[in-house]
């Protein structure tokens, strides 16, 4: 059954039939684990990856690490919960290390992202501190490379 949701975590547009093809399963066995999946909230959503940069729209990411003061018997959940549900935090993620959470921010300008930190984000109950990393270059997004080809550099080894 996993099978089903591997290959269309890598390939959304894949049909039923396909998968049926792919796994060996058979296509009504297939066709009730993608309805259940999607009922129950294993199937989160069918995402394509589009790399705005070829369509020359220029997107601004940055990864906000977050300091929080956790809460009684919530810990870090309810300063979690506020700052996803801003449009502007893209993925929010508990972490270990010096900072408690990365937030992914999408903006059209660095000044957008810098305005939703400085006026939404860092003034929260709860947040203690925040450090910006603006996103420089992508080179791979969620298992695909965007720029070059994934072929080796190396040259080849002779004897």
């Amino acid at each position: 059954m996993k099978d089903i949701f591997r290959i269309l975590e890598n390939n959304a547009r894949a049909s039923a039939e396909d998968l049926s093809a792919m796994t060996g399963l058979p296509l009504e066995q297939v066709t009730e684990a993608i309805r259940k999946g999607e009922k129950d909230g294993t199937i989160l959503k069918y995402k394509t990856l589009v790399n705005w940069q070829k369509l020359g729209e220029e997107q601004v990411w940055a990864l906000i690490e977050v300091k929080v003061a956790p809460q009684r018997d919530v810990g870090f959940d309810a300063v979690a919960e506020r700052i996803y549900r801003f449009p502007e935090a893209r993925s929010v993620y508990l972490v270990s290390g010096a900072f408690d959470l990365a937030v992914l921010v999408a903006g059209h300008t660095m000044q957008e992202v810098a305005s939703f930190v400085a006026q939404k984000l860092a003034p929260l109950p709860g947040v203690q501190g925040t450090v910006t990393h603006f996103m420089l270059k992508k080179y791979k997004e969620d298992g695909e490379v965007l720029e070059g080809t994934e072929e080796s550099k190396r040259l080849p080894f002779a004897h």
